[in-house]
């Protein structure tokens, strides 16, 4: 286990490319919706990327499936990690890209939340709570009567704040259980598995048309989720927590959901509405404010030492 150590500067550029990585998706989403439905597309998404998790464990010499009593959890956490992808989806279905991002990047503070209460030594403090409420306060002010929203823009959003609920837990899941032990090769493994086996089968149970067109656009953009987001930038992100402290990278997603913003306008056409460009602050507001203090403490601690 490597010691942890604050951010550098390689750490930093990667983390920018991947909140670029991450914006981009909401994107290649919408697109390959065109042609393969929502849930059946998530699902090959994961498919794809256990794939090359696979054969990359295989050529680093990793055991992915040995017993290490952490199955139980592994499976809840592959659960929940398809539950909040389904949510993403199906959102997507309903409202835009821009909204969609910005509701989900709630999860970080919802994270907050459940971190406080189940992970000794990560208790919140009013600042804490405030980012929170701001950012919830963002999504009620900037939301509400946006008139430039698609009909029936609220049940996406909705879905969007419940995939940030469900992307909260797997976090909270990983941190405070056995596998925050375990490689971050076997923790992705779950995931992925556990995911491609709920969806690709639930798909045609909901009555999902499959694939109803394939084109380079579409498969491109079901590439760019398997191989680009669900593998290397996940895979990327793992490698990152092993090495770096978490509280100090965590700052740095509230670049995810700006970039997710201006994808949707440049990509989708999405209108940037003054009412949309208030819930973006307010909502990129509240992530720093609750992260902020944590960076703080941590180099208080360090001069400290």
């Amino acid at each position: 286990m490597h010691e942890r150590k604050p951010p550098d500067l390689a750490a930093f550029a990667l983390m920018i490319v991947l909140c670029a990585t991450w914006g981009f998706q909401q994107v290649t989403i919408k697109l390959a919706s065109e042609g393969i439905s929502p849930v059946l597309q998530s699902g090959l998404r994961s498919a794809i990327a256990l794939l090359l998790l696979a054969l990359w464990a295989r050529w680093r010499g990793l055991v992915l499936t040995r017993a290490d009593g952490t199955l139980r959890n592994g499976l809840l956490a592959g659960f929940l990690f398809a539950v909040e992808f389904v949510f993403i989806y199906l959102g997507l279905s309903f409202t835009t890209a821009s909204r969609m991002i910005v509701v989900l990047y709630t999860a970080p503070c919802l994270t907050v939340l459940g971190l406080h209460f189940f992970v000794p030594g990560e208790q919140m403090r009013w600042r804490h709570f405030a980012g929170v409420g701001l950012a919830f306060a963002g999504i009620i002010l900037g939301f509400a009567g946006e008139s430039g929203a698609p009909p029936g823009a609220w049940i996406g959003d909705l879905l969007g704040l419940l995939a940030a609920f469900g992307w909260a837990a797997t976090t909270v899941l990983i941190r405070a259980t056995e596998l925050a032990r375990i490689s971050a090769s076997k923790v992705l493994f779950y995931q992925l598995a556990v995911s491609a086996a709920l969806m690709l089968p639930l798909s045609p149970l909901i009555g999902e048309t499959g694939v109803s067109s394939l084109s380079v656009p579409i498969l491109l953009a079901l590439a760019y989720q398997g191989v680009i987001v669900a593998f290397a930038s996940y895979l990327t992100w793992f490698w990152l927590l092993t090495r770096y402290l978490t509280a100090r990278l965590s700052v740095f997603s509230f670049l995810t959901p700006l970039f997710g913003v201006a994808c949707g306008v440049l990509f989708l056409g999405d209108r940037l509405t003054p009412s949309f460009v208030a819930a973006v602050a307010c909502v990129t507001s509240g992530i720093v404010l609750v992260n902020l203090p944590v960076q703080r403490e941590t180099r208080r601690a360090d001069r400290s030492q």
